[in-house]
């Protein structure tokens, strides 16, 4: 009888629990991944408005919160708040000379503003902890990595941390949504004019909306900062935006919950196929139709789809089995 091979049982756990920590910290830039889905899905499915500068203003709030994590002593929570009101306050600067316009226009002056963005990044780079306005310092070896909070230093319980981040601005974000700013954002959607009619301003509540999706945005590149692999200006292409907003449309852009199936598209399924070593063409392959069959036979996305077909599948399911049971009965 052959014996144990300790050493390989030792390697194997060891490999068990780097994919283990690699997939934890997938599930962490999934938390930020979902905001930067939440917050382009209330610009598309709640005003209308196709924004391509999302993925900037995400590297954009990395390197804000760098800047802050190296430069000040403050705690991670207020580098949190911070980031999101300057990138906030950043996105609303954008936005208004670009609502002079609408439609196309207004998303090409946003992918403009995200080329511009990534050019600067890519020159300034990212805070490192050297000296100056930028921080940035060559003879610095590594990536720059934001520090996190003492409560929350290891991968798990940064994880737990960044959860509770998620769902509570899902909750100020659903907050919007049921409140008078969410009906008057419908509205302007619906039709401009008629909501100007209504006594709406249109381009306040339109920057609102903006403002909000970028203080969103900022908040998930402070998450990234912080999630371990450090920021790079290779993370960041400009089509990346163009990405975004062909999984949210396949998630749901009329829905919160939207955002969920986006980041299946975006983060998860990447992880398990690369986990499982599935070829990368089968995800683009799936990708591929989702987007199609969302552009052609649904625009709500899966979120709305998925729940319809379920209810069918479960429907035809039963009277199958009813019909049997029914023809047993029968003498």
């Amino acid at each position: 009888m052959q014996g144990f091979d300790v050493t390989a049982i030792l390697l194997n756990s060891q490999l068990a629990g780097m994919l283990a920590d690699g997939f934890l910290v997938t599930l962490i830039i999934a938390a930020g991944s979902w905001l930067l889905a939440m917050s382009l899905g209330i610009l598309v499915g709640r005003v209308g408005l196709i924004s391509l500068c999302q993925v900037a203003l995400l590297a954009l709030g990395g390197w804000v919160a760098l800047r802050l994590g190296y430069g000040t002593g403050l705690p991670f929570l207020l580098v949190l708040l911070l980031t999101g009101l300057i990138i906030g306050v950043i996105g609303v600067i954008i936005g208004l000379p670009a609502l002079r316009v609408g439609g196309l226009y207004f998303a090409l002056i946003t992918l403009m503003a995200a080329a511009a963005i990534t050019l600067v990044l890519a020159v300034v780079n990212f805070p490192n902890g050297g000296h100056g306005f930028l921080g940035y310092s060559t003879s610095a070896s590594g990536v720059a990595h934001l520090r996190r909070p003492r409560l929350a230093e290891g991968d798990t319980a940064y994880y737990r941390y960044a959860t509770v981040v998620v769902v509570a601005l899902f909750l100020l974000a659903l907050a919007h949504l049921r409140s008078r700013v969410g009906r008057a954002w419908a509205a302007v959607r619906q039709s401009e004019p008629a909501a100007l009619a209504a006594g709406i301003s249109v381009t306040v509540h339109k920057l609102w909306a903006f403002a909000l999706a970028s203080f969103v945005t900022g908040v998930a590149g402070v998450l990234l900062a912080a999630s371990g692999g450090g920021l790079t200006t290779q993370q960041f292409p400009v089509e990346n935006s163009i990405t975004l907003l062909a999984v949210v449309l396949i998630g749901g852009a009329y829905s919160l919950w939207g955002a969920v199936a986006a980041v299946v598209f975006m983060e998860i399924l990447p992880a398990l196929f690369q986990l499982w070593g599935v070829n990368n063409n089968l995800l683009l392959l799936i990708f591929g139709v989702g987007l199609l069959q969302a552009l052609l036979t649904n625009p709500a996305g899966i979120v709305d789809q998925l729940p319809r077909d379920v209810r069918r599948l479960s429907g035809a399911v039963h009277a199958r089995i009813n019909r049997a049971v029914s023809n047993q009965a029968k003498p």
